[in-house]
């Protein structure tokens, strides 16, 4: 049977009980109707060979007593022979009748309408018995009526329906009862692996009986309890490698924060004498001509960057790990950002004898000026430091959906494939780099600067890409959103990174030595100069200056718990008594605890970090002093 066809699909959609049912009743239906037609068909075939019998025997009757009337003639005694035989029992017609045909007697019924087929017809020839042998004398017609006896036979057949409906239904009766008994425990069964399905934990059916049934529970029992046990260690394996997990992840999770914690911690302390350190060395090369002192301080400059770097490296993971960077989303020309990365570094490259080319764009970006600067910062600063020939190249082109791709390419050594899927993952370093070791003497860091990257455009909902061949090159690149506002980046203002010469300057800081390294470092910049360790002696150190200074520096932690917010709120205060205008301001610290920086954040003040280049401290002091002229 195909499984298509609508048997099957009958089949399909029945019960067991309904099977079982059906397969209980076909045979007895089959086995009555077959009896039923072989007893209704048998009963017809006796009722028509008695009614023949009949007939025959009333013909041959009619003849015999007609064969003297016929032999001379009379026609009244053959009448009233017709007459008598036709007032027997089912006859319904006699006719006597001559060899050539013709009638002599006739009796029949009156208005007699019956079916021609419940009629039997006998014919009997009357012979004449002479000297001469057998002689044909006519003919004896009778008909004998089938109809009571097919009527009682139609009365039988009901009567035979009637007993095997009743029959029937006894049988449906006993098998559907047959059928609910055999299928019960079939039904008890699926409804118990139901059960195992929807998660109950110990399930188990009833034996009831020592059938191939009683085994199939026997074995579902034992089966059940056996996923029980399973399933119950099971549990307690995973509840004790959840308990496992969650020390191990509460152990790693401490170790982090310890990690965040210690970093924070001791990133402002170690920054404090790096700090004064770069100070003294930037101030030690100014008015200095002897060729070998100018060498040993390169040497210590060379030295300190070292350092910086190091500490760099260090302070931007403790930063985004504590959650102190926070995003600032704007609208800004990208040739600004590449303008100020080409400043930044077209002095390093020079002096690699290596070339940086960066292709502008009139296009507009949208993201976080500071953090895509920082990008930009440390893969152009890792483009140069491995890169010995040739050099490295900023370029952008439209990616669509209304982004900009910006890439950054570089002729170095490359990044063989087997490190390519690690290069941005914390501490990793490639060792048998070939520029592992620069010329310089120096190393490459931390293994943290590209890790600091993607951490940062992560921030930027983009994520940075590399491809690189070992000794050709490698190209990193990121995308960001285009602003739909603007399209074409104004020119710059020139007049915005103006000298610093004559400016005033007061540096509020409670370490002597950074004081006065700073103060060595800002005189040699030409400005006026003024320093302070709290918020009382910078109000006293104001006193001798005709007008309010221009730059304000001060450190993030004063001693006693004094705060450089605290010398702002101060200083403003005194000037904004005297009706002066405000002045440019500029925080300095090594700090990079989330809470300790909130503050800072909300409040907008720019925000240097400890080691402070000189060259990140001039740019940064011209930046907030423009900036407070624009707002005068």
């Amino acid at each position: 049977m195909a499984t298509n066809s609508w048997p099957a699909r009958l089949w399909q959609r029945t019960s067991l009980m309904q099977r079982l049912a059906f397969v209980a009743l076909v045979p007895a239906l089959i086995t009555a109707t077959l009896l039923v037609t072989f007893l209704t068909q048998r009963q017809l075939f006796n009722l028509r060979q008695m009614a023949r019998s009949n007939a025959e025997a009333i013909a041959t009757q009619a003849a015999s007593i007609s064969l003297q009337p016929l032999r001379t003639m009379q026609l009244r005694e053959l009448m009233r022979i017709a007459d008598s035989i036709g007032d027997l029992p089912h006859v319904t017609r006699v006719q006597i009748r001559t060899t050539d045909g013709q009638i002599l007697a006739d009796h029949h019924e009156p208005d007699d309408s019956r079916d021609p087929q419940e009629t039997l017809t006998v014919v009997r020839d009357v012979f004449d018995r002479d000297q001469s042998g057998k002689a044909v004398l006519g003919s004896v017609l009778v008909d004998v009526s089938l109809h009571d006896a097919i009527t009682a036979q139609h009365a039988s057949l009901r009567y035979a329906l009637a007993v095997l409906l009743l029959s029937l239904l006894v049988a449906g009766v006993i098998g559907w009862q047959a059928a609910s008994w055999i299928s019960a425990p079939l039904r008890h069964l699926a409804g118990a692996v139901h059960q195992l399905g929807q998660g109950y934990r110990q399930v188990a059916v009833a034996v009831t009986d020592r059938t191939e049934i009683g085994e199939l529970q026997q074995g579902f029992n034992h089966a059940a309890a056996a996923l029980y046990d399973v399933q119950r260690g099971m549990e307690q394996q995973i509840e004790q490698a959840t308990q496992e997990l969650a020390r191990k992840n509460a152990a790693l999770e401490a170790a982090s924060l310890a990690r965040s914690r210690f970093l924070a911690a001791a990133s402002h302390d170690l920054r404090q004498p790096l700090y004064a350190l770069t100070l003294f060395s930037s101030a030690l090369a100014v008015d200095e001509h002897d060729p070998q002192r100018l060498d040993r301080i390169a040497h210590i400059q060379e030295c300190v960057q070292s350092l910086d770097h190091l500490f760099s490296e260090l302070l931007d993971l403790s930063r985004l790990e504590t959650g102190a960077v926070q995003v600032e989303i704007s609208e800004f020309p990208l040739d600004h950002v590449l303008a100020e990365v080409s400043r930044n570094f077209d002095m390093v490259a020079e002096q690699r004898g290596l070339q940086l080319a960066i292709h502008p764009t009139r296009l507009w970006v949208r993201s976080d000026r500071t953090m895509l600067t920082r990008i930009l910062n440390n893969l152009v600063s890792n483009a140069l430091r491995f890169t010995r020939r040739g050099g490295a190249l900023i370029g952008t082109r439209r990616a669509g959906d209304g982004r900009i791709r910006i890439e950054v390419w570089d002729t170095g050594s490359g990044i063989a494939p087997e490190h390519l899927a690690s290069v941005f993952d914390e501490f990793y370093r490639i060792d048998d780099h070939p520029d592992a070791g620069l010329q310089d003497g120096s190393r490459s860091g931390l293994g943290l600067g590209l890790a600091t990257v993607q951490r940062l455009a992560e921030l930027l909902d983009t994520e940075v890409r590399v491809k690189s061949r070992l000794g050709r090159g490698s190209v990193f690149h990121f995308q960001l959103p285009i602003a739909t506002a603007r399209s074409e980046s104004p020119v710059p203002d020139d007049d915005v990174f103006a000298d610093l010469a004559g400016k005033r300057v007061l540096v509020v800081d409670d370490d002597p030595a950074i004081l006065s390294g700073i103060r060595f470092l800002l005189r040699s910049w030409g400005c006026e100069v003024e320093v302070a360790e709290d918020r009382q002696q910078a109000l006293e150190a104001i006193e001798n200056w005709p007008g309010p200074p221009d730059i304000v520096i001060s450190d993030l932690r004063l001693r006693g718990g004094e705060r450089g917010l605290d010398v702002f709120a101060a200083l403003d205060r005194h000037y904004l008594r005297d009706g002066n205008a405000p002045f440019a301001r500029l925080l300095v610290t090594g700090e990079t605890r989330i809470e300790r920086l909130r503050e800072i954040i909300a409040a907008k003040i720019p925000l240097l970090y400890k080691p402070v280049s000189p060259q990140q401290l001039r740019d940064a002091m011209m930046s907030v002093w423009a900036i407070t002229r624009d707002d005068d």
